[in-house]
């Protein structure tokens, strides 16, 4: 039986081949070791059930509740899973914070943008350390670096995880953001809009709009803010902290379900996309579906390989670099928020409990080679 995500219309916020099957599996079968903590399931009496939202529309950088409800992973551990869209990450992590949903995931600048208005929540696992914002413009584009946008219209979603952090990335590169001309754009629209010319340049997420313009035949470059400082961590799970306190063994049982989740992709990325296709057909109805989700999957992958998942274990994250997170937010994003600390926002007590061989990581490397020309300008 299939399931549809839930196209909620209540937030917070205002805003509106196989081939390479198995490629990582059959890397481990030649010798990589397996999983350092195995998962352990845990039944319960009556399933719990549990609301979770996603920061967008779902694609191959926010999958993995689906695969894991598809596998059984939360099942296994008593836990009957619903998994709503979001409308961004700001928003998504509101509607956590105020109980509309139990857990999120979300990327990492809507959590401390929210943090530094009061509104808190833990991010409980950490799967992607590189947010990919930056902004995108036609390949035969005149726009060749940040001082370029100067004189032109730059097109934004205004809830999405970047906006926030757009001027303080044209201040790092010492261009003057009163010569740009700001439109505001619907999410579902910002892409055509650049491809129409409607805009010379748009803000946006790496896996969310360089996937779609692959798909569309439309040629892109992208410069990324990460270079310039602004290097946030992307994909985190969350919930209220209160639940971390109070019922610690739940939260560990959503995380394990949650990293299994992933591990399952980034071993078999074509059968994942395989099984999201079945449970949501109109991603393959549409002109080029399945290729533009594999290709945010690559570059969710990409964003995987990382110093914190590969010697803390996934899920892991560095609270030096939280921290750094935190503190670019209040001085470029947020001035007159109100300072936090990163064990406000971030904890690693449920993570790190599985690891991948080094020979897995150097399969997944290979599989993600092809994405890595569309993160330079």
């Amino acid at each position: 039986m299939s399931h549809r995500i839930v196209h909620s219309s209540v937030h917070s916020s205002p805003r509106p081949d196989a081939s390479r099957r198995r490629l990582v599996a059959g890397a481990a079968a030649a010798g990589a070791t397996a999983l350092v903590s195995p998962f352990a399931n845990v039944h319960a009496q009556t399933p719990r059930k549990v609301a979770m939202t996603l920061p967008w529309i779902i694609n191959g950088s926010n999958f993995w509740p689906v695969i894991g409800r598809n596998r059984g992973y939360f099942k296994s551990r008593g836990i009957e899973l619903e998994v709503s869209r979001g409308f961004g990450s700001p928003a998504a992590t509101q509607s956590v914070a105020n109980g509309k949903f139990d857990f999120g995931f979300v990327f990492t600048p809507g959590i401390v943008v929210n943090a530094a208005r009061g509104l808190f929540t833990t991010a409980v696992a950490t799967v992607g350390y590189d947010s990919l914002m930056g902004v995108a413009v036609a390949e035969n584009s005149p726009i060749r670096k940040p001082a370029d946008l100067e004189g032109k219209t730059v097109g934004m979603v205004l809830t999405s995880a970047e906006a926030p952090f757009f001027n303080a990335w044209l201040d790092r590169n010492k261009v003057d953001g009163k010569k740009i001309t700001r439109q505001t754009l619907d999410s579902q629209l910002i892409e055509r809009a650049l491809i129409n010319k409607q805009v010379d340049a748009i803000t946006c997420i790496g896996t969310s709009s360089l996937p779609l313009f692959q798909s569309l035949g439309f040629d892109s470059r992208f410069m990324g803010w990460a270079q310039t400082g602004l290097d946030f961590y992307s994909g985190q799970l969350i919930c209220r902290p209160e639940m971390v306190e109070k019922d610690a063994p739940f939260v560990q049982a959503m995380v394990d379900a949650f990293i299994e989740s992933v591990v399952f992709t980034l071993r078999n990325p074509e059968e994942a996309i395989d099984i999201i296709v079945r449970e949501q057909p109109e991603i393959a109805a549409v002109k080029n579906g399945r290729e533009n989700f594999a290709l945010a999957q690559a570059l969710a992958h990409h964003t995987m390989v990382a110093d914190e998942a590969i010697k803390g274990g996934l899920g892991f994250a560095d609270m030096k670099k939280v921290q750094g997170m935190v503190d670019a937010t209040l001085k470029f994003a947020l001035s007159d928020g109100k300072p936090f600390t990163a064990e406000q926002v971030v904890t690693n007590r449920f993570a790190g409990r599985t690891k991948l061989s080094g020979t897995e990581w150097d399969a997944i490397r290979r599989n993600t080679e092809k994405v890595r020309k569309l993160l330079t300008s």
